[in-house]
């Protein structure tokens, strides 16, 4: 996973692979939007959100951004998952990437990102 995602104007990126807390499994089913993404585990369907999601995710947010669920152009949904925190120069994270590999046929790519403009972040690379 980590080969398939690159760091931006060559700030530090940290790569954390998404691992189901319930059951340890790495294949998911995603639903995305442009500031959030929920993952679902195959293996045992627990959900988690990925970095500060749960904090975006809910109708009164979504106005014209409703999450979908991520599809592979194959037509696949079941996706290895890996979250990108860019860090700036203090350390703290500016961005988050969620990069997704599916397991029918090993397209990857980055399926959604998104801004974080508070203060601290530390949590964030916990939550994926």
């Amino acid at each position: 996973m980590a080969a398939c995602l690159r760091a931006v104007d060559d700030r530090p990126v940290l790569i954390v692979a998404s691992v189901c807390g319930g059951c340890g499994g790495r294949v998911f089913s995603l639903e995305v939007n442009a500031s959030a993404a929920r993952r679902e585990c195959r293996g045992c369907g627990s959900r988690a959100f990925l970095a500060d999601s749960e904090e975006f995710w809910g109708e009164e947010r979504w106005e014209d951004d409703v999450p979908g669920i991520a599809e592979c152009p194959c037509g696949g949904e079941r996706f290895e998952s890996a979250v990108a925190f860019s860090l700036g120069e203090d350390g703290a994270v500016r961005w988050v990437t969620v990069d997704l590999r599916c397991e029918d046929d090993g397209f990857a790519g980055v399926y959604t990102d998104w801004k974080i403009d508070y203060r601290p972040t530390g949590r964030l690379p916990t939550l994926s």
